[in-house]
């Protein structure tokens, strides 16, 4: 057996240079956000001379109040909000209910089902299809169709049963033995021990339903219903348009007698990236404990 003398020259070293490599890893991963940050933090105007690192050179709150300051944006923020928490626990359900039954080898037509899930994943009708479907549903302008054709997610259906076949199967006999039925040994026996596995599920939902806007874009048209996501991707288009027509205005030669705007869409953009990152941030280290093991597990059978 091969040890490792932990007080040599060579091993002390070693720590050093891993260390080092990791922080400079780490700066590499957290330069480009805490950039992005002081850009949001900056005076629009400053921000296009350049130079900007890690800290704002004119501090301001403008951006920040430039992206909230439209009374629709804390109405699309309490929609988004509504989305992922609602999406992200019917997908838990639906999903770890799919997965548990899918686990029972005595399960009728249970290779047919495999069969009819896995097909979707490759193909699909297109845009067009589904419009027309969601159409026939009454999903078009309405919130359901946030959460309802997400549901089901059979990539992540295949995870959570590879999971929990690492699960004994003596603990679900002994449950039987003891009175329970199926749903009680579902919900009490199988579900807390997949803690784990449905946190990662829940993160990679959460994160999904966030950032979507195209299903606002395609299925949407009450301003009522429009997430966050998708106003602020109207607001960075409207900004453009408007730095777009003063470029032109000033390259004519013409006067402009609007004050000058110290919000540009460079400075919006950052604003936006940091908005819509601040809850996942806070989200994740709630999570991560169980994050690895869930993949890990998840991911491989043996």
């Amino acid at each position: 057996m091969i040890t490792m003398n932990r007080s040599g020259f060579g091993y002390r070293l070693f720590s050093v240079c891993n260390v080092a490599f990791i922080a400079l890893l780490s700066l590499a991963a957290l330069y480009p956000y805490l950039n992005t940050l002081a850009v949001a933090l900056n005076d629009g105007q400053d921000s296009m001379l350049g130079g900007i690192t890690l800290f704002p050179r004119e501090p301001t709150l403008g951006n920040f109040a430039a992206l909230l300051g439209d009374d629709s944006i804390v109405r699309a923020l309490f929609v988004s909000v509504a989305k992922v928490v609602s999406g992200t626990l019917l997908n838990l359900v639906v999903q770890f209910s799919a997965a548990y039954a899918l686990t029972k080898k005595r399960m009728v037509g249970r290779s047919a089902l495999l069969f009819y899930f896995i097909v979707p994943m490759f193909f699909n009708g297109g845009l067009i299809p589904i419009y027309l479907l969601y159409s026939k549903l009454g999903l078009l302008n309405n919130f359901f169709v946030y959460v309802l054709p997400g549901a089901f997610a059979f990539f992540n259906v295949i995870i959570i049963r590879t999971y929990l076949y690492t699960i004994p199967e003596s603990l679900e006999e002994s449950a039987k033995i003891d009175g329970a039925h199926e749903l009680t040994v579902m919900w009490r026996v199988i579900l807390p021990l997949s803690r784990p596995i449905l946190a990662t599920i829940a993160l990679w939902t959460a994160v999904t339903h966030w950032n979507d806007w195209t299903t606002t874009l395609n299925f949407i048209t009450k301003p009522d219903l429009q997430t966050i996501q998708f106003k602020l991707m109207l607001m960075i288009k409207e900004s453009d348009m408007i730095a777009s027509l003063i470029q032109e205005a000033a390259m004519r030669g013409e006067s402009t007698s609007a004050p000058i705007v110290r919000v540009t869409p460079e400075a919006i953009r950052a604003a936006q990236v940091i908005v819509t990152t601040i809850p996942i941030i806070l989200v994740y280290p709630f999570l991560q404990k169980h994050f690895i093991k869930g993949v890990l597990i998840g991911s491989v059978k043996e």
